[in-house]
Order: structure tokens, then C-alpha cells, then sequence
């Protein structure tokens, strides 16, 4: 589903008319709650598995192994998480493998998409006083029906002109969102909690980014930021938006 010059600097909230600017806005772990609920599902996992010699931190190793390459393939979701842990049960078990035990790993994976979505404090008073501002487009990853469905339940789709939902967020998806629909790049923030999907590729891209991190974002999301072309804000939450756009 698709719908290098200095960047400007953002405004306070007292000048009186501040310039326009293009906001490109995270999703999962931004808005609202989403890795806590994988991280639950995984040690639901590591109990079941329950192996002898392995500790936690080891297969979460094993998993990463095959999440980075399966990610490449299949992207992100739920879903394919589940197949991660199947894969990862089908290596690491020490007991004969059974029908019902697969099904058992894939429902760790399942139960994600019934948590209710969880917005993060502040957001969406803080995405109502950014929409009368600015021109909003919520730019996220991961399987197009499982993030659409959380968007609709999230409430939030009204203050966005525009959501993009991409299988993969680096500089070259950046790229073709800022020429396809027309953004000026000195003028457009992206605003995540990624180092790896949010900040760097967009600063590479010649973007400004605005980086809100998260406790508790992704282990496989985390790398030092990089400069780029454009400015970056580091914020200590989403609601601190208010005071710079």
C-alpha cells in the first residue's frame, strides 16, 4: 500500500505564523505501544521451548538470525513473527516436533493483533495541535492489512492528509515519498522512534528528523544516529512537538 540544502529550523509555539512544514509520522512505538507486545509473546516462547542448555539471551540470537533474514523476504507483522518463533521452535526444540506444538508458537504470535491499541501518552492531543499546523502523512512499515487494521483502531487517521504503508523504510523509500508527493525536503521532518527506519535513512535522504525515543523500541531498530543532509531535534517525548511546531 503506497499512497543538500540546510534544512529550516522549527518554530516555537510563540510565533505567531509559523511556516508550514511537511511532517512524516512513525507509527508503532511513536504513537502507540507495539514492541512490548512482541517482547511478550517471546518469552512466552523461550517458556514453552523451556531449553536445557539455551539461556534467553541465546535464542533471542537465533531469532534475530532468522528474523533479519526472513524480514528481507516477508517484511515485519505479527505474522511473520509467528513464523520466525516456528522456525526457531523447528531449530531449537529438544523434543519431537508435533502439529500442536507449532500451533502453539504461532499463537504467541497471533494474540499481538488482539491487544487493543495503546496510544502512547499525549499523542493525540498532540497530533490535533500539529494538524491545524502542518501537513501531516503517517509513514510506516510492516504488512499493509495488520498496520491499516491498527491505524483504524488507533482513532488517529483523521489528523493524517496522507498514510503510506511500506514494506521496508530506508533512504530510498524516503526518496520516492518526498518526490511523489511533491515535499520540500528542507521543509519536511521525519518524526520516529527508529534509529535505524526513522532517523538515519531520512537524514540521508537530505530530511530533517525529529527522533522521540521509545524504552522500550526494538532491539533490531537500535544503531548510533548519523548525520545527514538535514537538521535533527532530539526530543525526550512525542508531546514535547508541541513546543517546536
Amino acid at each position: 500500500m503506497t499512497q543538500s540544502m540546510p534544512a529550516a529550523t522549527p518554530h516555537s509555539t510563540s510565533d505567531p505564523h509559523p511556516e508550514r512544514q511537511h511532517l512524516l509520522v512513525d507509527a508503532d512505538d511513536t504513537l502507540w505501544e507495539n514492541n512490548i507486545y512482541f517482547e511478550r509473546a517471546f518469552d512466552e516462547f523461550i517458556e514453552f521451548l523451556d531449553h536445557s542448555r539455551l539461556t534467553a539471551a541465546e535464542v533471542r540470537a537465533v531469532l534475530d538470525e532468522i528474523e533479519l533474514a526472513n524480514n528481507k523476504i516477508h517484511g515485519y507483522g505479527s505474522l511473520n513473527f509467528g513464523r520466525n518463533l516456528k522456525q526457531c521452535y523447528e531449530r531449537l526444540a529438544e523434543r519431537e516436533i508435533r502439529s500442536g506444538d507449532l500451533n502453539t508458537v504461532m499463537a504467541f504470535a497471533e494474540r499481538i493483533l488482539d491487544h487493543p491499541v495503546e496510544l502512547i501518552d499525549g499523542v493525540e492531543e498532540t497530533l490535533r495541535h500539529l494538524a491545524l499546523r502542518h501537513d501531516l502523512i503517517l509513514f510506516t512499515k510492516g504488512h499493509p492489512e495488520e498496520q491499516k487494521l491498527k491505524v483504524d483502531r488507533s482513532g488517529l487517521a483523521v489528523y493524517f492528509g496522507h498514510t503510506e504503508i511500506v514494506k521496508e523504510k530506508d533512504a530510498a523509500a524516503y526518496t520516492r515519498l518526498v518526490e511523489r508527493r511533491g515535499l520540500s525536503r528542507e521543509r519536511t521532518w521525519m518524526v520516529g522512534n527508529s534509529p535505524k527506519s526513522d532517523i538515519n535513512p531520512a537524514l540521508e535522504a537530505g530530511l530533517n528528523a525529529v527522533f522521540v525515543p521509545h524504552q522500550r523500541t526494538w532491539h533490531l531498530e537500535r544503531m548510533e544516529l548519523v548525520a545527514g543532509g538535514g537538521k535533527l531535534l532530539h526530543l525526550t517525548r512525542f508531546s514535547d512537538m508541541r513546543r517546536h511546531f
